[in-house]
């Protein structure tokens, strides 16, 4: 009877050390991409990447013709996350780094990799602070990451006041905006909350050349504004006149809340207290308690 064969392995460190050593290395490769907005050239090998991606394997498709192939351009991922996204493929491993991992997850959930993207996921997770936490976010709602949105609008509630007034929170998109706005748990008051909402569409409408009440729409309805005082109420009216930001309707809707004086009869508008709300006199009336 022929003896079973048996599987042995070498040391794995210096079979990966000379496949990163091919990483972006011209010698031997036969395939050159043109990557991110620098258009830098970054030099692979097609039988690997394509044995290893499914994109990489429809995108490569044949084996090039005779002479020279022409490069492959993939502009919208930066060189340093296509770099990483290589290494992984290379070695199945990867250095990520704070300042650009959430660029290997975007390429990684593009090209499905999905190993990768787990990667990266759990780093992201290691590493979440302010000024990461809203980019996350974003990422997250985009590529529809829900452990990760999960985690991420648990952070900010947890830290609201500093990741409002981030850079990042003011590039969140209005989807990506809307589930900090419905939240009871945030630790910010409305007040606060309103200005920080009224700096986002600013920003958005700068960028976008609209104007700011039409930035503002997808996402205004989420602010409670009957948690607000009768003289900060009055207040944002005035500045809502100079400057359009919510509808005159929901104001209505808030003032009606301290008209009746119960907030069993004002529950068509949002007026539930957040985690982070500044008592006020009115609020005995609302009647309702923090989720």
């Amino acid at each position: 009877m022929e003896p079973l064969g048996l599987v042995v392995h070498g040391k794995a460190e210096p079979f990966s050390a000379a496949l990163r050593s091919l990483v972006n290395n011209p010698r031997y490769s036969d395939v050159c991409f043109v990557v991110g907005q620098e258009r830098q050239e970054v030099f692979a090998h097609r039988c690997l990447l394509a044995c290893r991606c499914n994109f990489f394997q429809r995108l490569l498709g044949t084996e090039p013709g005779p002479g020279v192939p022409s490069p492959v351009v993939l502009s919208t991922v930066p060189t340093e996350a296509f770099l990483a996204v290589l290494e992984f493929l290379y070695t199945n491993s990867v250095k990520l780094q704070r300042h650009s991992v959430l660029e290997v997850l975007t390429a990684a959930v593009e090209y499905g990799l999905e190993e990768l993207r787990e990667l990266c996921l759990q780093f992201v997770l290691k590493v979440l602070d302010v000024e990461l936490v809203c980019e996350a976010l974003q990422v997250a709602v985009t590529f529809g990451l829900g452990p990760l949105q999960e985690r991420c609008v648990a952070f900010i509630e947890a830290h609201s006041q500093e990741a409002l007034r981030s850079q990042g929170f003011l590039e969140l998109s209005a989807a990506a905006l809307l589930p900090l706005l419905r939240s009871d748990k945030l630790c910010v008051d409305e007040a606060e909350l309103v200005r920080a909402a009224r700096s986002w569409a600013r920003v958005g409408a700068a960028v976008l050349e609209r104007p700011v009440a039409e930035v503002a729409a997808p996402v205004v309805k989420e602010l409670r504004l009957a948690l607000l005082a009768p003289a900060e109420l009055s207040a944002l009216e005035e500045q809502n006149r100079q400057e359009p930001l919510i509808p005159a309707e929901q104001i209505v809707e808030a003032w009606k809340c301290h008209a009746l004086r119960r907030g069993d009869e004002a529950r068509g508008a949002p007026c539930r207290r957040r985690r982070g709300t500044l008592p006020r006199e009115h609020h005995r009336f609302l009647d309702l308690s923090f989720k």
